[in-house]
């Protein structure tokens, strides 16, 4: 009887244990890796994320795109210092895009990409690999568990499936911020981390992953205001602070320009991993235009996913095409059509705050 008690509480204990392990399993959130031109939208992207428990920042990769990739490198291990996460691999990916030259964007986010905004310098060390090189182990160790999140340029992670092409099918799934399918910011129709690599933009997009794109249209939508701005000054932390500055350089120069708050582009993409709700998205067919003179890095989506079949036929008049059908396209992108932005300004605020 009493050995059958002792089992009975060994089982119970056990029971215990197995829950908790579960329960933090479950808790670890997902795994991901930023990739990213730091950038002061970013900068508040990557606190969004490191403060988010249903993510698990695993790495992150920095492009050149808003800033140099050396100057994006030193922002990045900055700010992983400020945040006393030390622990996340940092890795310089590519110097330049695949086929032009870097476009940055000081005027923009700074001398310093950071608002000018001077961060101590890092205790963090940058880790040796390529970028490219940690997103292909790091998948390849993680199998159908690693999110991408590219908030830059898509050179790195178009030189990571150049180079094995193989991890597509073991990446869970890529979000990023880029695109529009209603006109660009950089130029008229492009984008501008599209237009930072339209041949990186292309390679990604026809990868055959499951991808989402949260573009300009969810970004525009979702303005910080002076109203966020002035809740974000009113709690201190090292990263609070340093987002309050941040956050009041793009407020103050979005006033400049006569808009009522600043788009929140690059944390939009984030708080689509973090909670996939907040979108709306539709499937649509994307491809990036690589030779327009007017059009060079479009997104360019088929909203009906269909194009007519033209068929050259020879008549008495003479050779003309003729519309003898409609040829399906597969969607390839997830793309964000709107966002529920007054639940996306709460989230960050609220996560940021005091930090």
């Amino acid at each position: 009887m009493r050995s059958w008690k002792r089992v009975s509480r060994l089982a119970g204990f056990v029971a215990v244990a197995l829950s908790v392990v579960v329960s933090n399993a479950a808790a670890a959130g997902k795994k991901v890796i930023i990739d990213t031109d730091p950038g002061t939208d970013d900068a508040m992207a990557i606190m969004l994320a490191l403060n988010s428990p249903e993510l698990d920042v695993r790495g992150i990769t920095v492009v050149p795109g808003n800033v140099t990739a050396r100057q994006g490198l030193d922002n990045a291990l900055k700010m992983i210092s400020l945040a006393n996460r030390c622990d996340i691999p940092v890795a310089a990916g590519a110097q330049h895009p695949i086929f032009q030259k870097s476009v940055t964007a000081e005027y923009w986010h700074g001398k310093n990409g950071l608002a000018n905004i001077e961060l101590p310098p890092s205790k963090c060390k940058v880790d040796p690999r390529f970028g490219p090189d940690l997103i292909i182990e790091m998948v390849r160790a993680n199998p159908h568990e690693i999110t991408l999140l590219p908030i830059g340029p898509l050179t790195n992670i178009a030189l990571a499936l150049q180079k094995d092409p193989s991890i597509v099918p073991l990446v869970k799934e890529v979000i990023i911020m880029g695109g529009s399918i209603s006109g660009g910011n950089s130029t008229g129709a492009a984008e501008a981390n599209i237009f930072g690599d339209p041949e990186a933009a292309q390679i990604v997009f026809q990868a055959g992953w499951p991808l989402t794109m949260a573009g300009l249209e969810v970004g525009d939508k979702t303005l910080f205001s002076k109203a966020y701005l002035d809740r974000l000054g009113q709690t201190h932390g090292p990263v609070n602070d340093f987002i309050y500055k941040v956050a009041k350089f793009l407020v103050d120069q979005s006033a400049q320009f006569g808009s009522d708050g600043s788009p929140m582009y690059d944390p939009t993409a984030i708080g689509t991993a973090i909670d996939a709700t907040i979108m709306t998205t539709v499937a649509m067919h994307v491809d990036v235009e690589t030779r327009g003179e007017f059009t060079r890095g479009e997104t360019v989506a088929n909203r009906h996913n269909m194009n007519e079949r033209n068929v050259l036929r020879h008549f008495d008049d003479g050779d003309r095409y003729v519309i003898e059908g409609l040829d399906k396209l597969n969607p390839n992108v997830k793309v964000c059509t709107d966002i529920d932005s007054k639940k996306f300004l709460e989230m960050f605020v609220t996560r940021i705050a005091g930090k």
